[in-house]
């Protein structure tokens, strides 16, 4: 499977338990940690890990190896490294006061649109 395939798979997952405000920012040249992250919130915790949860279990569907996840039970702000793609679920507050988007403003957006339901 390809990064953008991966990609794919993680944001639709995202999506599938109402995930909002799904962005994917293209991090080559960037960052040496991935090449997309995936930003999002749930509005509560157990939305947030169902979320992180969704996220896991289609990319190990796909074959792809969930490298970890951190943060899972507090569900504030959960990590999912699936190596070239790390998508960080926030819960609403969290999202806002760490606004990774700024901090990484510097990087494209990807266009996700065809994944997102309508």
């Amino acid at each position: 499977m390809s990064k953008p395939e991966l990609l794919q798979v993680a944001v639709k997952a995202a999506d599938d338990k109402r995930a909002e405000d799904i962005l994917a920012l293209n991090m080559k040249g960037i960052s040496l940690i991935a090449d997309y992250f995936i930003i999002c919130h749930g509005n509560s915790d157990k939305q947030v890990q169902a979320i992180a949860r969704e996220i896991k279990e289609k990319a190990a569907e796909t074959g792809y190896n969930v490298r970890r996840i951190e943060g899972f039970e507090d569900a504030k702000w959960i990590l999912v490294d699936l190596g070239d793609v790390v998508a960080h679920v926030f819960h609403r507050d969290e999202r806002t006061y760490y606004n990774l988007e700024r901090l990484w403003g510097d990087a494209p957006l990807e266009n996700i649109s065809s994944v997102l339901n309508p």
